[in-house]
């Protein structure tokens, strides 16, 4: 029972399935993260507060990632699927969530 069957195994390289990370941190939050505190060092020539903002957000970025290490679309899966009477309810074209349930008038046609 527990043999593969012939014809439905198929070797999937490890790449594939993990996600890209630099640092422990997603790539795109880790560029940003990067871009947002080198424009503060360089551009402001505030030092300092460069490293001590690259250092929370990639150390929050790390956290959340070893959480989750698909967190960015579930977080944005939230935002457009909240309402405030508690309800998932479809609140954009490109929201992540299931769609809202077919009320009873229609469950009856």
């Amino acid at each position: 029972m527990d043999e593969p069957v012939a014809g439905f195994v198929a070797p999937v390289h490890r790449a594939l399935t993990e996600p890209i990370l630099m640092g422990g941190a997603p790539r795109s939050v880790a560029i940003v993260n990067g871009t947002l505190a080198a424009a503060l060092g360089l551009g402001l020539r505030l030092w300092i507060a460069g490293l001590v903002i690259w250092f929370i957000g990639h150390m929050a970025a790390v956290w959340a990632a070893k959480r989750d290490p698909a967190f960015l679309p579930s977080a944005g899966a939230h935002e457009c699927c909240a309402s405030t009477d508690g309800t998932m309810r479809r609140l954009a074209r490109s929201c992540l969530c299931d769609p809202p349930l077919p009320s009873p008038e229609m469950a009856r046609r």
